[in-house]
């Protein structure tokens, strides 16, 4: 698993083997280093997924935003029409930090 700390409180976490159970596994695992950050988890080097492999994020994407926090999740891979609205899920990392920027705005406007 590979954090990269970003200027703007986000991290994007890589995961380049193994399945997204054991990803969301180590990541709960090691969530005290990112929990004050937005969190991008970057998908792109895993090979197939499913939503069902999406929705092992879940629970931690809940907490996470429940925190007041940006978690969103970066793929191509899945039918974006499948993903349920508790998940965000984007398919570019442009685009998740469009999302983040946008979800920062919200907060500080106490939309959110």
């Amino acid at each position: 698993m590979i954090f990269d700390k970003q200027e703007n409180n986000t991290t994007i976490v890589t995961q380049e083997t193994g399945s997204t159970r054991d990803f969301c596994n180590r990541l709960e695992e090691a969530y005290d280093k990112v929990r004050r950050d937005n969190i991008i988890i970057n998908l792109f080097s895993l090979g197939t997924l499913t939503i069902n492999d999406l929705l092992e994020f879940l629970e931690l994407s809940n907490k996470h935003r429940g925190g007041r926090k940006s978690f969103v999740i970066v793929t191509n891979k899945v039918n974006y029409d499948e993903v349920p609205d508790e998940l965000v899920v984007v398919p570019t990392l442009r685009e998740a930090h469009d999302i983040i920027e946008m979800e920062e705005i919200e907060r500080d406007l106490d939309f959110n």
